[in-house]
């Protein structure tokens, strides 16, 4: 039987590299996200191997858009919430609060809002997978957002793992990925920064989408994973 997953942040970065993963099964593929060239682009890329692709436009930010998209989405097997925000960093003192809350309305209080109104559409023994970070678990001073934002992600998951059960909720906790959130770096910068950042790392290497997305597979493939971090970071967390 072929399965769909909702991919919410599919059209790029991790999301796309989990989409990839998926349509190289021959699986039933939704991309969702706020940016509909953006999407366009995806499904073409991802057509000539998934069961289908289709895409939607949705904003988690957004409350009604999730209670719509409920009404209409029907059933699928998995959803997975890739989309992130930009957290402001800095320290307490001089933080953007206004900024610090757009982004908490987005990757928090979204991703409990994907679970509210779209769990109801997961198919039995189905699957919820969101994303965190491994910030969230590391005491880095002038990171109270990211810290925060993410901690809670996760504390949420194991919460909603017995709330929704017999559903399967889980997250996945990147570190430092080469992703299209570089893209604006200059090219030398970039590979510097990716290269320093290796060298401090137990695993001696950075992580790519592809490698993160197979967490996400993980996640909707073992049967006996629920209430999880799935931890992919190279070992930063132990240095």
């Amino acid at each position: 039987m072929t399965r769909k997953t909702l991919i919410i942040g599919g059209a790029s970065g991790i999301g796309f590299a989990v989409g990839s993963l998926l349509a190289g099964r021959g699986e039933e593929i939704i991309l969702a996200g706020r940016d509909s060239a953006k999407l366009d682009a995806a499904r073409q890329r991802l057509s000539a191997h998934a069961a289908s692709v289709h895409t939607l436009v949705l904003d988690i930010s957004r409350e009604e858009e999730l209670v719509a998209l409920g009404e209409t989405l029907g059933e699928v097997n998995n959803i997975v919430v890739t989309a992130g925000s930009q957290a402001p960093g800095g320290l307490l003192s001089g933080l953007d609060l206004r900024a610090a809350r757009q982004a908490f309305d987005t990757k928090f209080w979204g991703s409990l809002n994907v679970a509210r109104y779209l769990s109801g559409n997961i198919a039995p023994r189905g699957t919820l997978t969101f994303t965190s970070g491994f910030v969230a678990r590391r005491t880095v001073a002038g990171s109270i957002v990211k810290t925060t934002m993410n901690a809670a992600i996760e504390a949420a998951t194991k919460v909603l793992a017995k709330e929704l059960s017999p559903l399967r909720v889980n997250v996945v906790s990147p570190g430092l990925t080469d992703t299209e959130a570089y893209a604006g770096m200059d090219a030398a910068a970039r590979e510097k920064m990716l290269v320093g950042a290796a060298e401090t790392l137990p695993a001696k290497a950075w992580g790519r989408a592809e490698d993160i997305a197979q967490g996400y597979l993980f996640a909707i493939d073992n049967p006996f994973v629920t209430g999880s971090i799935i931890d992919i970071e190279g070992g930063a967390l132990i240095n």
